[in-house]
């Protein structure tokens, strides 16, 4: 079993929110496999599919960003999952809008919903897919920007990276994180290919 966590918070006030990225590829990705959310009696919400023969279940946290290990710890003692097979997906400051990055590892990076994840399940070793949300904003004004809506144009470019996203997804669930950074080079690569024929 995999588990896909996204970070985000929850209710319609907060849907469109840069620091919903998260949530908003969790969404994307459960469309994208024809799959529903539901309530648990957990802090999340869920919902459980299968890729060629391995399952996984994606989740959404119903606690607010800065309490989002609290579901992350429940979700992985209900599904006995070791941190390895989870992917976290997460906002970051630190990369252009819609530029992905995956890491295996590292520290929360000023991040409170990777903050809680860390404190709450003792490690940093936990694989995470990162959707750049940009940093134009001034110093002091952090929270307000993450927690502003993405622009038109903003939105338009994260929904095209998130077929890229997909794809890397779907290779951490049928392979563990080798064969996502397998995937996530390949893609890469081709990307830049194209750009250079264009």
């Amino acid at each position: 079993m995999r588990i896909i966590f996204g970070i985000g918070n929850p209710g319609s006030r907060y849907q469109l929110n840069r620091h919903n990225a998260g949530f908003l590829l969790t969404d994307f990705f459960a469309v994208h496999n024809s799959l529903k959310f539901a309530s648990s009696k957990f802090d999340y919400q869920y919902s459980e599919g299968e890729i060629d023969n391995n399952p996984f279940a994606l989740i959404k946290p119903t606690t607010y960003v800065n309490l989002s290990g609290v579901a992350l710890k429940q979700c992985c003692e209900h599904y006995k999952v070791n941190v390895e097979n989870v992917l976290i997906l997460v906002d970051d400051i630190n990369l252009n809008n819609a530029e992905i990055r995956i890491r295996k590892s590292g520290s929360d990076g000023g991040h409170n919903g990777l903050k809680s994840i860390i404190y709450q399940l003792n490690t940093d070793e936990i694989p995470r897919l990162r959707i750049g949300i940009g940093s134009a904003f001034d110093e002091g004004h952090l929270s307000d920007y993450v927690l502003s809506d993405f622009s038109e144009s903003e939105y338009s470019q994260l929904i095209k990276s998130f077929e890229f996203c997909s794809q890397v997804i779907e290779s951490f669930i049928t392979g563990g994180y080798d064969k996502m950074l397998f995937t996530y080079s390949q893609l890469k690569n081709q990307t830049i290919k194209n750009k250079e024929t264009e």
